[in-house]
Protein backbone atom coordinates (compact mmCIF):
# COMPACT_ATOMS: atom_id res chain seq x y z
CA UNK A 1 0.00 0.00 0.00
CA UNK A 2 1.20 3.26 -0.78
CA UNK A 3 2.19 5.90 1.96
CA UNK A 4 0.16 8.79 2.17
CA UNK A 5 1.36 12.07 0.57
CA UNK A 6 3.13 14.25 2.13
CA UNK A 7 0.54 17.22 3.37
CA UNK A 8 2.56 20.59 2.44
CA UNK A 9 0.90 24.01 3.39
CA UNK A 10 2.00 26.96 1.13
CA UNK A 11 1.64 30.88 2.68
CA UNK A 12 2.50 33.53 0.39
CA UNK A 13 1.94 37.09 1.44
CA UNK A 14 -0.94 38.10 -0.93
CA UNK A 15 1.00 40.32 -3.44
CA UNK A 16 1.93 39.48 -7.08
CA UNK A 17 5.16 39.56 -6.64
CA UNK A 18 4.99 36.83 -3.58
CA UNK A 19 2.47 34.59 -4.82
CA UNK A 20 3.46 34.07 -7.92
CA UNK A 21 7.00 32.80 -7.44
CA UNK A 22 5.50 30.64 -4.06
CA UNK A 23 3.40 29.07 -7.28
CA UNK A 24 6.05 28.71 -9.26
CA UNK A 25 8.00 26.63 -6.44
CA UNK A 26 5.71 24.68 -5.81
CA UNK A 27 5.23 23.32 -9.17
CA UNK A 28 8.59 22.30 -9.22
CA UNK A 29 8.43 20.48 -6.20
CA UNK A 30 5.75 18.86 -7.59
CA UNK A 31 7.60 17.95 -10.18
CA UNK A 32 10.03 16.91 -8.60
CA UNK A 33 8.19 14.36 -6.42
CA UNK A 34 4.48 14.58 -7.42
CA UNK A 35 3.56 11.02 -6.49
CA UNK A 36 4.48 12.23 -2.66
CA UNK A 37 3.65 15.79 -2.07
CA UNK A 38 0.25 17.15 -1.65
CA UNK A 39 0.55 20.96 -1.50
CA UNK A 40 -2.43 22.69 0.01
CA UNK A 41 -1.76 27.04 -1.39
CA UNK A 42 -3.06 28.96 0.71
CA UNK A 43 -4.58 32.68 -1.05
CA UNK A 44 -7.27 35.37 0.03
CA UNK A 45 -10.65 35.11 -1.52
CA UNK A 46 -9.60 38.20 -3.36
CA UNK A 47 -6.82 36.70 -4.60
CA UNK A 48 -8.13 33.03 -5.99
CA UNK A 49 -10.09 35.03 -8.13
CA UNK A 50 -6.89 37.00 -9.35
CA UNK A 51 -5.45 33.54 -10.61
CA UNK A 52 -8.62 32.90 -12.48
CA UNK A 53 -11.55 30.88 -12.80
CA UNK A 54 -9.01 27.29 -12.75
CA UNK A 55 -7.66 28.08 -9.41
CA UNK A 56 -11.56 29.32 -8.06
CA UNK A 57 -12.75 26.18 -9.34
CA UNK A 58 -9.64 24.14 -7.71
CA UNK A 59 -10.74 24.97 -4.12
CA UNK A 60 -10.52 22.77 -1.52
CA UNK A 61 -10.25 19.94 -5.04
CA UNK A 62 -7.73 19.20 -7.70
CA UNK A 63 -6.26 21.62 -9.09
CA UNK A 64 -5.81 22.15 -13.05
CA UNK A 65 -2.14 22.86 -12.71
CA UNK A 66 -1.04 19.49 -11.25
CA UNK A 67 -3.07 17.02 -9.49
CA UNK A 68 -0.95 17.48 -5.78
CA UNK A 69 -1.95 21.46 -5.98
CA UNK A 70 -5.22 22.70 -4.43
CA UNK A 71 -6.33 25.71 -3.20
CA UNK A 72 -7.64 26.76 0.45
CA UNK A 73 -8.83 30.40 1.06
CA UNK A 74 -8.37 32.78 3.84
CA UNK A 75 -10.90 36.12 4.11
CA UNK A 76 -10.31 39.55 2.83
CA UNK A 77 -8.85 40.93 6.21
CA UNK A 78 -6.01 42.97 4.05
CA UNK A 79 -6.38 45.63 1.91
CA UNK A 80 -7.19 45.07 -1.67
CA UNK A 81 -4.49 44.15 -4.20
CA UNK A 82 -5.54 46.80 -6.98
CA UNK A 83 -4.69 49.77 -4.23
CA UNK A 84 -2.44 48.24 -1.86
CA UNK A 85 0.75 50.73 -3.25
CA UNK A 86 -1.10 53.93 -2.02
CA UNK A 87 -1.18 52.80 1.18
CA UNK A 88 1.81 49.82 1.55
CA UNK A 89 2.31 50.91 5.21
CA UNK A 90 -1.20 49.63 5.69
CA UNK A 91 -0.66 46.64 3.95
CA UNK A 92 1.89 45.71 5.67
CA UNK A 93 0.34 46.34 9.27
CA UNK A 94 -2.49 44.07 7.53
CA UNK A 95 -0.72 41.04 7.04
CA UNK A 96 1.17 41.37 10.21
CA UNK A 97 -1.82 41.35 12.28
CA UNK A 98 -4.95 40.34 10.36
CA UNK A 99 -3.73 37.10 8.91
CA UNK A 100 -2.35 34.86 11.91
CA UNK A 101 -5.71 34.09 13.37
CA UNK A 102 -7.37 33.22 9.83
CA UNK A 103 -4.53 31.05 9.25
CA UNK A 104 -4.71 29.01 12.38
CA UNK A 105 -8.63 28.49 11.97
CA UNK A 106 -7.98 27.27 8.26
CA UNK A 107 -5.17 24.60 10.08
CA UNK A 108 -7.51 23.79 12.49
CA UNK A 109 -9.86 22.64 9.77
CA UNK A 110 -7.73 21.02 8.09
CA UNK A 111 -6.81 18.92 11.15
CA UNK A 112 -11.00 18.05 11.40
CA UNK A 113 -10.25 16.77 8.26
CA UNK A 114 -7.57 14.40 8.88
CA UNK A 115 -10.66 12.13 9.96
CA UNK A 116 -12.19 12.23 6.70
CA UNK A 117 -9.55 10.58 5.11
CA UNK A 118 -7.18 14.43 4.56
CA UNK A 119 -3.31 13.43 5.13
CA UNK A 120 -2.13 15.46 8.15
CA UNK A 121 -0.48 18.86 7.63
CA UNK A 122 3.58 17.86 7.17
CA UNK A 123 4.93 21.11 6.95
CA UNK A 124 4.45 25.24 6.06
CA UNK A 125 6.41 26.97 3.16
CA UNK A 126 5.61 30.21 4.39
CA UNK A 127 6.91 34.15 3.21
CA UNK A 128 9.93 35.05 5.14
CA UNK A 129 7.98 38.21 5.90
CA UNK A 130 4.84 36.33 7.47
CA UNK A 131 7.27 36.21 10.68
CA UNK A 132 4.01 34.98 12.72
CA UNK A 133 4.14 31.64 10.79
CA UNK A 134 6.99 30.34 13.00
CA UNK A 135 4.99 31.00 15.99
CA UNK A 136 1.85 28.81 14.52
CA UNK A 137 4.08 26.04 13.76
CA UNK A 138 5.63 25.82 16.83
CA UNK A 139 2.08 25.94 18.90
CA UNK A 140 0.66 23.36 16.48
CA UNK A 141 4.30 21.04 16.67
CA UNK A 142 4.08 21.58 12.14
CA UNK A 143 8.04 22.48 10.98
CA UNK A 144 8.29 25.80 8.98
CA UNK A 145 10.20 26.26 5.78
CA UNK A 146 11.15 29.90 5.18
CA UNK A 147 10.86 31.08 1.46
CA UNK A 148 13.00 34.29 0.87
CA UNK A 149 11.12 36.05 -2.42
CA UNK A 150 13.89 38.40 -3.39
CA UNK A 151 17.29 38.37 -3.77
CA UNK A 152 19.96 36.62 -1.54
CA UNK A 153 22.01 39.52 -1.39
CA UNK A 154 19.08 41.12 0.29
CA UNK A 155 18.48 39.13 2.86
CA UNK A 156 21.73 39.08 3.67
CA UNK A 157 21.33 43.28 3.98
CA UNK A 158 18.46 42.28 6.13
CA UNK A 159 19.89 40.12 8.33
CA UNK A 160 22.96 41.78 9.08
CA UNK A 161 21.18 45.44 9.53
CA UNK A 162 22.69 45.09 13.03
CA UNK A 163 26.44 45.81 11.34
CA UNK A 164 25.22 48.96 10.05
CA UNK A 165 27.42 51.56 11.30
CA UNK A 166 27.18 53.05 15.04
CA UNK A 167 24.89 56.09 15.49
CA UNK A 168 23.24 55.82 12.07
CA UNK A 169 19.46 56.65 13.38
CA UNK A 170 16.90 54.87 12.87
CA UNK A 171 14.85 57.58 10.68
CA UNK A 172 16.90 58.53 8.66
CA UNK A 173 16.04 58.61 4.77
CA UNK A 174 19.43 59.75 3.07
CA UNK A 175 22.45 58.86 4.01
CA UNK A 176 25.16 61.61 4.80
CA UNK A 177 27.43 59.18 2.25
CA UNK A 178 25.40 57.14 -0.42
CA UNK A 179 28.42 55.75 -1.76
CA UNK A 180 29.77 53.80 1.14
CA UNK A 181 30.16 50.36 0.32
CA UNK A 182 27.97 47.38 2.40
CA UNK A 183 31.44 45.18 1.97
CA UNK A 184 31.29 44.87 6.19
CA UNK A 185 28.11 42.68 5.28
CA UNK A 186 29.54 38.94 4.70
CA UNK A 187 29.25 38.03 1.04
CA UNK A 188 28.02 41.65 0.03
CA UNK A 189 30.71 43.16 -2.83
CA UNK A 190 28.89 45.22 -5.11
CA UNK A 191 25.92 47.31 -2.53
CA UNK A 192 26.24 50.73 -1.33
CA UNK A 193 24.36 52.51 1.29
CA UNK A 194 22.63 54.63 -0.81
CA UNK A 195 20.92 51.21 -1.99
CA UNK A 196 19.42 50.31 1.18
CA UNK A 197 17.74 54.22 2.18
CA UNK A 198 14.59 53.10 1.58
CA UNK A 199 13.76 50.36 4.23
CA UNK A 200 14.90 53.85 5.98
CA UNK A 201 11.73 55.42 4.64
CA UNK A 202 8.63 54.00 6.91
CA UNK A 203 8.51 54.58 10.17
CA UNK A 204 9.22 51.97 12.34
CA UNK A 205 10.10 49.96 9.72
CA UNK A 206 13.92 48.86 11.18
CA UNK A 207 12.53 47.68 14.62
CA UNK A 208 10.21 45.58 12.14
CA UNK A 209 12.31 43.85 9.64
CA UNK A 210 14.87 43.00 12.78
CA UNK A 211 11.44 41.21 14.42
CA UNK A 212 11.27 39.52 11.27
CA UNK A 213 14.44 38.34 10.55
CA UNK A 214 14.79 36.57 14.22
CA UNK A 215 11.73 34.60 13.55
CA UNK A 216 13.05 33.96 10.40
CA UNK A 217 16.13 32.40 12.08
CA UNK A 218 13.55 29.83 13.69
CA UNK A 219 12.56 28.49 10.96
CA UNK A 220 13.80 24.83 9.79
CA UNK A 221 15.50 25.88 6.54
CA UNK A 222 15.65 29.20 4.06
CA UNK A 223 14.08 28.51 0.76
CA UNK A 224 15.60 31.14 -2.57
CA UNK A 225 14.12 31.84 -5.44
CA UNK A 226 17.17 32.58 -6.60
CA UNK A 227 20.16 30.34 -8.09
CA UNK A 228 23.53 29.80 -7.03
CA UNK A 229 25.25 30.84 -9.82
CA UNK A 230 23.91 34.14 -9.92
CA UNK A 231 24.69 35.14 -6.15
CA UNK A 232 27.05 32.55 -5.02
CA UNK A 233 29.32 34.92 -2.49
CA UNK A 234 25.73 35.75 -0.54
CA UNK A 235 24.97 32.32 -0.64
CA UNK A 236 27.95 30.73 0.52
CA UNK A 237 28.66 33.75 3.52
CA UNK A 238 24.90 32.80 4.37
CA UNK A 239 25.67 28.62 4.82
CA UNK A 240 28.70 29.29 6.27
CA UNK A 241 26.40 31.19 9.45
CA UNK A 242 22.86 30.55 9.18
CA UNK A 243 21.84 28.21 11.72
CA UNK A 244 20.06 26.28 9.31
CA UNK A 245 20.70 25.08 5.98
CA UNK A 246 19.28 27.12 2.51
CA UNK A 247 17.92 25.75 -0.54
CA UNK A 248 18.85 28.05 -3.72
CA UNK A 249 15.98 26.43 -5.97
CA UNK A 250 15.36 29.25 -8.39
CA UNK A 251 14.72 30.77 -10.93
CA UNK A 252 10.92 30.33 -9.30
CA UNK A 253 9.76 31.40 -12.85
CA UNK A 254 7.22 29.48 -14.96
CA UNK A 255 10.49 28.58 -16.82
CA UNK A 256 9.97 25.20 -19.27
CA UNK A 257 13.06 23.41 -20.78
CA UNK A 258 11.47 24.07 -24.29
CA UNK A 259 10.47 27.74 -24.68
CA UNK A 260 9.39 26.81 -28.59
CA UNK A 261 7.05 24.36 -27.29
CA UNK A 262 5.17 27.25 -25.20
CA UNK A 263 1.73 28.21 -26.60
CA UNK A 264 1.86 31.09 -28.62
CA UNK A 265 -0.46 34.09 -26.81
CA UNK A 266 -3.60 35.33 -29.47
CA UNK A 267 -2.72 39.09 -28.62
CA UNK A 268 -2.05 41.97 -30.84
CA UNK A 269 1.52 42.93 -28.97
CA UNK A 270 2.65 38.73 -30.03
CA UNK A 271 1.47 39.73 -33.43
CA UNK A 272 3.47 42.73 -33.35
CA UNK A 273 6.50 41.64 -32.12
CA UNK A 274 6.34 39.01 -34.87
CA UNK A 275 6.80 41.49 -37.22
CA UNK A 276 9.72 43.42 -36.00
CA UNK A 277 13.44 42.80 -36.04
CA UNK A 278 15.36 40.74 -34.27
CA UNK A 279 16.78 42.23 -31.01
CA UNK A 280 15.18 45.17 -32.19
CA UNK A 281 12.42 45.50 -29.49
CA UNK A 282 12.38 47.58 -25.57
CA UNK A 283 10.00 45.86 -23.64
CA UNK A 284 9.27 48.23 -20.76
CA UNK A 285 7.20 47.40 -17.10
CA UNK A 286 7.69 49.08 -14.21
CA UNK A 287 5.72 46.25 -11.68
CA UNK A 288 2.37 46.06 -11.14
CA UNK A 289 2.09 48.08 -7.68
CA UNK A 290 4.65 50.43 -7.20
CA UNK A 291 3.43 53.94 -7.99
CA UNK A 292 5.52 56.37 -10.83
CA UNK A 293 4.30 59.88 -10.90
CA UNK A 294 2.49 61.21 -13.61
CA UNK A 295 4.73 63.70 -14.80
CA UNK A 296 7.89 60.39 -14.68
CA UNK A 297 4.96 58.41 -17.07
CA UNK A 298 5.10 61.42 -19.57
CA UNK A 299 8.56 61.77 -19.61
CA UNK A 300 9.19 58.22 -20.03
CA UNK A 301 6.38 58.21 -22.95
CA UNK A 302 8.24 61.15 -24.41
CA UNK A 303 11.76 59.80 -23.85
CA UNK A 304 10.90 56.66 -26.19
CA UNK A 305 9.45 58.32 -28.58
CA UNK A 306 12.20 60.52 -28.99
CA UNK A 307 14.80 57.45 -29.23
CA UNK A 308 13.80 55.95 -31.95
CA UNK A 309 13.68 52.24 -31.03
CA UNK A 310 10.53 50.30 -30.75
CA UNK A 311 9.31 49.44 -27.79
CA UNK A 312 6.09 46.93 -26.07
CA UNK A 313 4.76 49.07 -22.47
CA UNK A 314 2.57 47.17 -20.65
CA UNK A 315 1.27 50.48 -18.69
CA UNK A 316 -1.91 49.06 -17.07
CA UNK A 317 -4.13 51.97 -16.45
CA UNK A 318 -1.98 54.02 -18.34
CA UNK A 319 -1.84 52.20 -21.73
CA UNK A 320 -3.70 54.52 -23.72
CA UNK A 321 -2.79 57.90 -22.32
CA UNK A 322 0.99 56.32 -22.45
CA UNK A 323 0.34 54.87 -26.50
CA UNK A 324 -0.77 58.62 -27.28
CA UNK A 325 2.13 60.36 -25.75
CA UNK A 326 4.68 57.56 -26.74
CA UNK A 327 4.16 58.17 -30.47
CA UNK A 328 3.15 55.27 -33.47
CA UNK A 329 7.09 54.12 -32.23
CA UNK A 330 5.93 51.37 -29.99
CA UNK A 331 2.64 49.45 -28.64
CA UNK A 332 1.17 50.34 -25.34
CA UNK A 333 -0.77 47.37 -23.58
CA UNK A 334 -2.73 47.09 -20.40
CA UNK A 335 -0.97 43.59 -19.69
CA UNK A 336 1.17 40.76 -21.45
CA UNK A 337 2.64 37.66 -20.86
CA UNK A 338 6.04 38.50 -19.64
CA UNK A 339 7.96 35.60 -19.78
CA UNK A 340 7.07 34.83 -23.02
CA UNK A 341 7.77 38.29 -24.29
CA UNK A 342 11.01 38.37 -22.99
CA UNK A 343 11.72 35.01 -24.38
CA UNK A 344 10.55 36.56 -27.84
CA UNK A 345 13.36 36.86 -30.33
CA UNK A 346 12.57 40.32 -31.21
CA UNK A 347 12.81 41.37 -27.78
CA UNK A 348 16.45 43.23 -27.16
CA UNK A 349 16.23 45.22 -23.70
CA UNK A 350 14.16 45.30 -20.68
CA UNK A 351 13.30 48.74 -19.17
CA UNK A 352 12.40 47.39 -15.47
CA UNK A 353 11.83 48.44 -11.81
CA UNK A 354 13.85 45.69 -10.81
CA UNK A 355 11.14 43.70 -9.10
CA UNK A 356 13.22 40.38 -8.28
CA UNK A 357 10.77 38.34 -10.58
CA UNK A 358 11.11 40.41 -13.61
CA UNK A 359 14.51 40.03 -13.17
CA UNK A 360 14.98 36.68 -12.67
CA UNK A 361 12.73 36.07 -16.02
CA UNK A 362 15.07 38.74 -17.71
CA UNK A 363 18.04 36.60 -16.63
CA UNK A 364 16.38 33.43 -17.85
CA UNK A 365 15.83 35.06 -21.52
CA UNK A 366 19.19 36.63 -21.75
CA UNK A 367 17.47 39.80 -21.76
CA UNK A 368 19.96 42.96 -20.59
CA UNK A 369 18.31 45.37 -18.50
CA UNK A 370 17.67 48.95 -18.48
CA UNK A 371 16.84 50.09 -14.49
CA UNK A 372 14.51 51.94 -13.05
CA UNK A 373 14.53 51.13 -9.24
CA UNK A 374 11.76 52.51 -7.22
CA UNK A 375 12.03 51.46 -3.58
CA UNK A 376 12.49 48.47 -1.14
CA UNK A 377 15.18 46.23 -2.45
CA UNK A 378 14.76 47.68 -6.25
CA UNK A 379 17.82 49.97 -5.68
CA UNK A 380 19.91 46.88 -4.39
CA UNK A 381 18.78 45.02 -7.51
CA UNK A 382 19.69 47.48 -9.49
CA UNK A 383 23.15 47.80 -8.39
CA UNK A 384 23.53 43.70 -8.68
CA UNK A 385 22.60 44.23 -12.22
CA UNK A 386 24.44 47.35 -13.31
CA UNK A 387 27.50 46.59 -11.08
CA UNK A 388 28.00 42.95 -10.13
CA UNK A 389 26.51 40.84 -13.06
CA UNK A 390 27.62 44.13 -15.66
CA UNK A 391 24.14 43.23 -17.75
CA UNK A 392 22.62 46.68 -17.62
CA UNK A 393 22.43 50.56 -17.64
CA UNK A 394 20.92 51.93 -14.82
CA UNK A 395 18.31 55.29 -15.80
CA UNK A 396 19.50 57.03 -12.11
CA UNK A 397 23.13 56.43 -12.56
CA UNK A 398 24.70 56.16 -9.08
CA UNK A 399 21.63 57.66 -7.70
CA UNK A 400 19.59 54.64 -7.47
CA UNK A 401 17.32 55.53 -4.97
CA UNK A 402 17.30 59.56 -6.00
CA UNK A 403 13.55 60.26 -6.15
CA UNK A 404 14.00 62.77 -9.20
CA UNK A 405 11.74 62.94 -12.52
CA UNK A 406 14.33 61.70 -15.23
CA UNK A 407 14.13 63.88 -18.27
CA UNK A 408 13.05 62.41 -21.98
CA UNK A 409 16.30 63.52 -23.46
CA UNK A 410 18.55 61.18 -20.69
CA UNK A 411 15.49 58.63 -21.25
CA UNK A 412 16.17 58.76 -24.78
CA UNK A 413 20.31 58.68 -24.50
CA UNK A 414 20.62 56.04 -22.35
CA UNK A 415 17.61 53.60 -24.67
CA UNK A 416 19.61 54.63 -27.42
CA UNK A 417 22.98 52.89 -25.73
CA UNK A 418 21.30 49.89 -24.68
CA UNK A 419 19.49 49.13 -27.85
CA UNK A 420 22.60 49.88 -30.57
CA UNK A 421 23.07 46.68 -31.68
CA UNK A 422 26.59 47.52 -33.22
CA UNK A 423 27.86 49.59 -29.83
CA UNK A 424 30.70 47.96 -28.19
CA UNK A 425 28.99 48.85 -24.77
CA UNK A 426 25.32 46.84 -25.94
CA UNK A 427 27.75 43.99 -27.37
CA UNK A 428 29.36 43.65 -24.12
CA UNK A 429 26.23 43.90 -22.27
CA UNK A 430 24.43 41.40 -24.80
CA UNK A 431 27.52 38.77 -24.56
CA UNK A 432 26.81 39.37 -20.65
CA UNK A 433 23.38 38.50 -20.37
CA UNK A 434 24.06 35.15 -22.94
CA UNK A 435 25.95 33.83 -20.03
CA UNK A 436 23.77 34.37 -17.10
CA UNK A 437 21.54 32.97 -19.52
CA UNK A 438 22.80 30.11 -20.29
CA UNK A 439 23.88 29.71 -16.51
CA UNK A 440 20.37 29.59 -15.63
CA UNK A 441 19.21 27.03 -18.36
CA UNK A 442 22.26 24.82 -16.98
CA UNK A 443 20.53 25.02 -12.95
CA UNK A 444 17.32 23.89 -13.62
CA UNK A 445 18.61 20.55 -15.64
CA UNK A 446 19.69 17.24 -14.42
CA UNK A 447 21.97 17.62 -11.58
CA UNK A 448 21.74 21.66 -11.92
CA UNK A 449 22.27 23.32 -8.78
CA UNK A 450 18.60 24.19 -8.64
CA UNK A 451 16.98 20.71 -9.42
CA UNK A 452 19.97 19.54 -6.39
CA UNK A 453 18.69 22.19 -4.35
CA UNK A 454 14.84 20.85 -4.81
CA UNK A 455 15.67 17.22 -4.15
CA UNK A 456 17.84 18.33 -0.95
CA UNK A 457 14.78 20.03 0.41
CA UNK A 458 12.60 17.52 -0.08
CA UNK A 459 15.11 14.90 2.02
CA UNK A 460 15.12 18.11 4.16
CA UNK A 461 11.71 17.54 4.96
CA UNK A 462 12.03 13.80 5.25
CA UNK A 463 14.55 13.55 7.31
CA UNK A 464 14.76 16.62 9.37
CA UNK A 465 17.91 17.45 8.40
Amino acid sequence: MDPAPRHLVALPIPGRGHVNPMLNLCEHLLARDGDRLLISFVVTEEWLGLLGPAAAAAEAAVSPRHTGLRFRTLPNVIPSEHNRGADLKGFNEAIFTRMEGPFEELLGGLRREEGEGEPPVRGIISDTFLPWAVAVGNRREIPVYSLFTQSASYFSVLYYLHLLPPGAPLNLTVFEEPDESLDFIPGITSLKMGDIQSIYSLDKTLNLVRDIFSRAAKAQCLLFTSFYELESRAMDALNSTLPFPIYPAGPSIPYTANMSAMPIPESCYYSWLDSQPRGSVLYVSLGSFMFVSNEQMDEIARGLCASGVSFLWVARQEAARMQELGGGAGLVVPWCDQLKVLCHPAVGGFLTHCGWNSILEAVYAGVPMLTFPIAWDQPANSRLIVDEWKTGLSLKGEAAGDSRVVGREEIARTVQRLMDSEGEESKELRRRAGELKEACRRVVQVDGSSTVGLDAFIAHMETGN
